[in-house]
């Protein structure tokens, strides 16, 4: 069912996802591994044949012209693409998609097929959720993983207790894990109560955390700039709203009371870790 294009050698791949949908709170996700596909300048790699997986009436295909004016159809679909353009000394595969509607199991089968075909052996997803936390603060991570102790060192974020409804990121990644794959999944918490799209800073918390975990530098661009712009926006809603700001006001008052990793030592040094990566990059 997956279309592959022309694959070379690979070395020593990571594939990393995200999917639209229940899974992506301000698409703060899919703008995560949609930033490294342009970053690092990512080649199609493989689609997904949606035939068995969309309800075309819940994800319709879209119509549209090509640059010589030419209409086509464009699918509901998930989709691979490649990178050997980047500091890492390894490849990356880039999957970005959406929450299918049907057979999750043979969607996950079918992906992580092909992800063992190109060789891969470490998994990263990406999700982000709403939940009661106050924009004025750094953006919770919570991560699950497939060895909790180790990623927990790398990355100094609290492991995922949470029990319920999952979606096709809780599924994925379970299915990695049993399948053998070394899995990563990191999940932003987005204030719920400006939960609409896009939230860049979800998306640059998530990106920070990539390089934590891949001890890399990922160029940033112009994320920073936007996410100071949607604070400000959110800053300006909340003055405008006494009713949000009290509320703000009360969520500020629970976090506070917890020692946030972002105050810890540990977050401290991984800080300036990064910083001497950037400034590496840039001599």
């Amino acid at each position: 069912m997956i279309e592959l294009e022309s694959v070379p050698q690979l070395r020593e791949p990571v594939l990393i996802a995200a999917f639209e949908g229940w899974n992506d709170a301000g698409e703060s996700a899919t703008a995560a591994v949609e930033h490294l596909e342009q970053t690092w300048h990512a080649a199609p790699l493989a689609s997904l044949d949606p035939e068995e997986y969309y309800d075309f009436q819940v994800n319709r295909p879209q119509v549209g012209f090509d640059t010589e004016g030419n209409r086509f159809l464009r699918w509901p679909t998930t989709r691979m693409s490649l990178t050997q353009e980047n500091d890492l000394g390894r490849d990356v595969v880039l999957l970005r998609g959406i929450e299918p509607n049907l057979r999750w199991r043979g969607f996950c089968s079918e992906l992580l097929g092909v992800a063992a075909e190109l060789g891969i052996d470490q998994i990263v997803t990406f999700g982000a959720l709403l939940a009661d936390v106050p924009h004025t603060r750094p953006v919770p991570v919570t991560a699950s993983s497939s060895e909790p102790a180790a990623s927990n060192r790398v990355l100094n974020v609290e492991q995922s207790r949470y029990e319920g409804p999952t979606g096709i990121v809780g599924v994925f990644q379970d299915a990695a894990v049993k399948a053998g794959f070394d899995a990563v999944s990191l999940w932003a918490a987005v204030p719920h109560y400006v939960g609409q799209s896009p939230c860049p800073k979800a998306t640059v918390v998530l990106l920070r955390r990539l390089e934590d975990l891949l001890e890399m530098s990922i160029p940033l661009g112009d994320l920073p700039d936007q996410a100071e712009a949607w604070q400000h926006g959110v800053e300006e809603l909340t003055r405008e709203d006494s009713d949000i700001a009290e509320y703000v006001q009360r969520l500020e008052e629970a976090s506070d009371t917890i020692e946030l990793p972002e105050a810890s030592g540990e977050h401290i040094a991984r800080e300036f870790e990064r910083y001497l990566r950037h400034r590496g990059n840039d001599t």
